[in-house]
């Protein structure tokens, strides 16, 4: 499959199906997008985000369709009405994660955002179960178990710290982005869920490619945001000034452009990981890999170091641990199983 330059593309079809290639790719992905678009919303006088998603999605539609006019994306094939009626759902449900991922990291710092995404991957996995029959083992369940003690743990330490007065505003104000922050988190874990697990029957179903999957994503997504700005957001100047301050506006402009591009790789590898692992890797992998991000978030943003903050981060560390070894187990069980469901099945038949 042939991607978008200057981004990784995988030349063979072995890579294409690598696992560990596409978990990478993701990886670098999800870093430099979160990093980014906590720079853009975490702005106090911020409240453009459908603006902003506007422009990524823009941005990443635009750059598929420029590869494809000039033979860089060999994959797209033709507008398809049908796939575009089933596939507009999920749009929505992308809107609302994305949307939702970034009023959560408005309000929450990164660490805690980063464990709190740690409880989508029960909620997929259990969806998994009902919908693909994926097992649940005991060692997952315990690795739930830490996440959940994880997002507790992180919950009352961002709680004791605005009692606190740690955060740079005041008690009331704190509370009160904490409440926020976390109502959008619960937002963002259903919209998540719905998105991954609903992506990958519609994928399978009707053979889209990664390709696909980030053009229809993009191209289905730019109406319902235009429309959102333009009724929920204040396009006044006043407010359009206070989101672009005159001694911000060309790095807030530049970011809101690297953000579009890098919707591109976000957008392909979240499919390309999907396809090749489950929607729960894909979504441990994520919350795995936002956990350096907790460090850069108490280096960087700002997020109160304490005893608690730090042990919720340990935490949900383990728990990643735990799940990827109870993956390992789990796999080594079913491969244990395959030869001796063979020779069952030939006996059957010799008889």
């Amino acid at each position: 499959m042939t991607s978008i330059s200057p981004f990784p593309r995988p030349a063979s079809a072995s890579l294409i199906s690598n696992s560990n290639a596409s978990i990478l790719a993701y990886c670098v992905a999800s870093i430099s997008m979160t990093a980014v678009n906590k720079y853009i919303f975490s702005g106090g006088s911020w409240n453009l985000t459908f603006f902003c998603l506007t422009v990524q999605s823009v941005v990443c539609l635009a750059a598929v369709l420029i590869g494809k006019r000039f033979g860089m994306v060999t994959t797209l094939g033709a507008y398809d009405s049908l796939k575009a009626r089933k596939w507009f759902p999920l749009s929505v449900l992308l809107v609302g994660m994305i949307y939702s991922g970034a009023k959560s990291l408005q309000y929450l710092s990164v660490p805690v955002y980063t464990i709190f995404k740690n409880l989508t991957i029960i909620v997929i996995a259990y969806g998994e179960n009902v919908f693909f029959g994926t097992k649940v083992s005991r060692l997952i369940l315990v690795s739930f178990g830490l996440m959940v003690l994880s997002s507790v743990i992180a919950a009352w330490a961002d709680i004791q710290a605005a009692i606190n007065g740690l955060h740079s505003v005041d008690t009331s104000a704190a509370t009160a982005q904490l409440a926020a922050g976390y109502t959008w988190m619960g937002i963002n874990v259903f919209c998540t869920s719905a998105f991954l697990i609903g992506s990958r029957k519609v994928m399978k179903a009707f053979n889209f490619s990664d390709v696909d999957t980030m053009f229809y994503n993009n191209l289905l997504s730019i109406p319902v945001l235009v429309l959102a700005s333009l009724f929920l957001e204040d396009w006044s100047s006043e407010n359009v000034t206070r989101n672009f301050p005159p001694e911000t506006r060309t790095v807030l402009i530049i970011s809101m452009i690297y953000s579009g591009l890098g919707t591109i790789f976000i957008s392909y590898t979240t499919a390309w990981c999907i396809r090749v692992t489950s929607s729960t890797t894909y979504s441990m992998v994520g919350a795995l890999n936002k956990l350096p991000l907790a460090v850069t978030g108490f280096l960087f943003f700002g997020a109160p170091v304490t005893l608690g903050s730090v042990s919720a981060v340990f935490i949900a560390f383990v728990s990643g641990i735990v799940y990827a070894w109870a993956k390992v187990v789990q796999s080594e069980k079913a491969k244990l199983a395959l030869p001796t469901t063979n020779m069952t099945a030939e006996k059957d038949m010799k008889v």
